[in-house]
């Protein structure tokens, strides 16, 4: 396929293409220069190695493997677009994102290429690398266990995440952790790290073996195929719609509601909830999207209006499903009221 016509196809045409017929590429695009930002914090650091990047499905570090997948729709402004119109957001889009992210499997990669898991302080500071991953965590936002990088606390889901998050913070050019977390008991993760990176300096790493990107990639799929699964990832712990709830912030009795229709209103207020709840929450703002959207369908169901009395129904409705959203960040469930 000829790169000039792929990027003209219309939503539903490109849908039908496999991501990895695209002509798709890292080098001669925007994320380029960002990588090799990356690789010039680790230089100035004294560290030889600059962990591969290869096109992927999603951020991640292949396990094991010293290699960085970024997600192939930073690739092209056409596929950033798609990703914008169809979840409602693009992970990495800004500058500074990116970086945080790349820093953050540029710790993973570390610590696999000198196989920093294995030793045994590493094990006392931040736990087993091989303890399995939890579908769901519970964050506790005023730890001081942990330093503070990627959103929701993600140092606090995994010891692996735990090493990355605290090797994203040393590596990040003047941040000035010394100050920040001298009073946390981050501080010893972080001195660690410090230590660690400075044994290694100099020194080429023991794990460098080739591997094929296309085997880790995840992009033999087509793109509707790619998005029906991230959709579902991100449906998958969708709540029953609390009647209850909402039978209290909205009405069907004609004595006491108002003349807007509960669905109607929620449309409305809609783009602004997600905003602002996404903006607090730090929630996906597909899954507050599809949230919504459902809370709009129940409603219509019941029937319900808005209330004439209520004065405070944009704070209320907010409110609501802010706590929804932050109840299922805590638990892995949208809360069913009582």
């Amino acid at each position: 396929m000829k790169e000039k016509q792929w990027y003209r196809l219309g939503d539903q045409a490109l849908f039908e293409r496999k991501i990895s017929d695209l002509p798709l590429k890292i080098q001669g695009t925007t994320i380029e220069p960002l990588i090799n930002k990356l690789y010039k914090e680790l230089k100035d650091r004294g560290l030889l190695f600059r962990p591969p990047c290869f096109l992927a499905d999603e951020w991640f570090c292949p396990v094991g493997v010293p290699a960085i997948g970024i997600p192939f729709f930073l690739s092209h402004p056409r596929l950033r677009r798609l990703e914008q119109k169809t979840i409602l957001e693009v992970e990495g889009n800004t500058r500074s994102d990116f970086m945080k992210l790349i820093r953050h499997e540029a710790g993973h990669a570390y610590s696999y290429a000198y196989s920093l898991y294995k030793k045994p302080t590493w094990r006392k500071l931040f736990g087993s690398a091989s303890k399995e991953y939890p579908e769901t965590y519970r964050p506790r936002p005023y730890s001081r266990s942990y330093v503070i990088h990627l959103e929701n606390w993600y140092a606090q889901s995994h010891p692996d995440e735990d090493f990355a998050e605290t090797f994203a913070v040393w590596l990040t050019p003047g941040h000035r952790w010394k100050s920040k977390y001298r009073s946390w008991k981050a501080f010893e993760k972080l001195n660690y790290v410090d230590g660690l990176m400075r044994s290694i300096r100099g020194k080429a790493p023991k794990n460098q073996k080739r591997f094929n990107p296309a085997a880790y990639s995840g992009l033999n799929i087509k793109l509707k195929t790619y998005y029906l699964r991230k959709k579902k990832l991100y449906e998958e712990s969708y709540p029953d719609f609390y009647d209850k709830d909402l039978n209290i912030l909205f009405t069907a009795d004609p004595e006491q509601r108002g003349d807007m229709k509960a669905f109607r209103y929620l449309r409305k207020v809609r783009p602004n909830i997600l905003k602002s709840v996404a903006e607090w929450t730090k929630e996906k703002k597909y899954t507050i999207d599809q949230l919504m959207e459902n809370l709009i369908s129940r409603t219509k169901e019941l029937g319900l209006y808005i209330r004439k009395d209520r004065t405070d129904l944009d704070v209320q409705t907010s409110s609501y499903v802010t706590s929804l959203v932050t109840n299922y960040l805590f638990t892995g469930k949208f809360k069913r009221s009582k």
